[in-house]
């Protein structure tokens, strides 16, 4: 009779393999678990049965051992059978005293082997040798001690079993070093996906809070120029204030189409295709100006640049949002002031966009329509991203510049 092999790595295997999430130290010297509670005793009654076939053979030979040997022979066994019950907290200890006491009881022999097994699955690799080493001299104090055996014999048959459980239980243990390592590594790529699906997410959120800052922003701007001018000149013509209107609903039609456009990126369902945001171009920028103009604003406006149909969708894009801003601040800020927006460049000089209007001597009467301050901060953020470089202020005749310089 023997234990199978896979009772035999219920036994000797540690209490982090039994389950993922188990990986924990034991609190006291009793197993934590009603299944490490099973497993050891278990081992201890299968060790009590290994030890008795052991004895048994002893006890039916020619020269039967006296009844003292005999009870004590079966007294350490059965300790060393007991002992086995703390092998998981005192490895090294265990299978140290199951060793002492194989060297007065062949019935302990099993128990000994389970207990440094056990020792080489949970304590490194040198106690295990060591304790292994030490069965040597082990046997051969029993084989002196037994008058039933030679010290030869035993060695061949008990070597072989040493070589064996040793090896076997530093199998397990590295098969457990490599599970747990398997297992930081898959919690630390869940982690790392985790983290990175954050920042993307974080990303998109933030480009989408820009767009809508900067689309947003300008319409209502504008909304507010000309609203603005219908309350400061109530004496209109009808047909101003007809057109005025008509500008209204067009601004404010506009305002709402982008924003369901992003408001369709925000509620994107997986395997549906979100609306595109509104992406201008460089050659868009002439429209903003005429579209500002039309509230009312003093805009004078060049664009000289080299093969404009060949500027990237991105470059013209950041351009377009810099001229963007500068026209709603100056329409929040300093409305009526003569504004100067120029567009300047080539593929290999770069490109330049400037805009520059008059600071206002006196506060605007009426409401000054609010501000957050993150306009220009998103654009030195947009230009800084695009390899360029911005600068904005007061200049030191009066004006008040954006100028930024972009890589093309």
């Amino acid at each position: 009779m023997s234990p199978s092999p896979r009772l035999w790595v219920e036994l000797v295997r540690p209490a982090s393999l039994l389950a993922p999430g188990e990986l924990r130290p034991p609190r006291s010297t009793a197993p934590s678990t009603g299944r490490d509670r099973v497993v050891d005793a278990s081992g201890c009654f299968i060790a009590a049965a290994l030890g008795a076939l052991f004895l048994s053979p002893t006890l039916r030979s020619g020269a039967p051992l006296p009844a003292a040997q005999v009870v004590l022979d079966v007294s350490c066994g059965v300790l060393a059978c007991v002992l086995l019950w703390w092998r998981r907290r005192w490895a090294l200890g265990v299978a140290l005293g199951c060793l002492l006491l194989g060297t007065l009881s062949i019935s302990a022999t099993p128990a000994g082997l389970l207990a440094l097994c056990s020792l080489a699955v949970h304590r490194p690799v040198r106690q295990a040798l060591l304790v292994a080493a030490l069965w040597l001299p082990s046997v051969l104090v029993f084989a002196v001690y037994s008058p039933t055996t030679d010290p030869l014999s035993v060695l061949l048959r008990v070597t072989p079993l040493v070589l064996a459980v040793t090896a076997w239980g530093m199998f397990l243990r590295a098969r457990r070093q490599l599970l747990f390592t398997l297992s930081e590594r898959a919690l630390r790529a869940e982690a790392d996906q985790r983290l990175h699906e954050e920042r993307a997410r974080m990303a998109e959120r933030t480009r989408i809070a820009r767009e809508m800052h900067d689309v947003l922003a300008h319409r209502i701007s504008l909304l507010a120029l000309h609203a603005g001018a219908l309350e400061v000149r109530p004496d209109l013509p009808p047909a101003t204030v007809r057109e005025t209107a008509e500008l209204l609903r067009s601004t404010a039609r506009q305002a709402l189409e982008e924003l369901r456009a992003v408001i369709g990126v925000l509620r994107e369902q997986p395997g549906q295709a979100a609306p595109p945001l509104p992406l201008p171009t460089l050659t868009d920028i002439g429209h903003l100006v005429e579209e500002t103009r039309r509230a009312g604003a003093k805009i004078d406006f060049e664009m000289r640049v080299d093969h404009a149909d060949a500027v990237p969708g991105a470059l013209g894009r950041d351009a377009y949002r810099i001229v963007q801003e500068a026209l709603t601040n100056i329409g929040k800020h300093a409305t009526g002031t003569a504004t100067r927006v120029q567009v300047t460049g080539a593929p290999a000089g770069g490109l330049r966009v400037s805009i520059r209007n008059r600071q206002p001597i006196h506060a605007q009467p009426g409401p000054v329509l609010p501000g957050s301050g993150a306009g220009l901060l998103g654009l030195q953020e947009r230009v800084a991203l695009a390899g360029g470089t911005l600068v904005h202020g007061p200049d030191g005749s009066g004006d008040f510049v954006v100028d930024a310089e972009l890589q093309w």
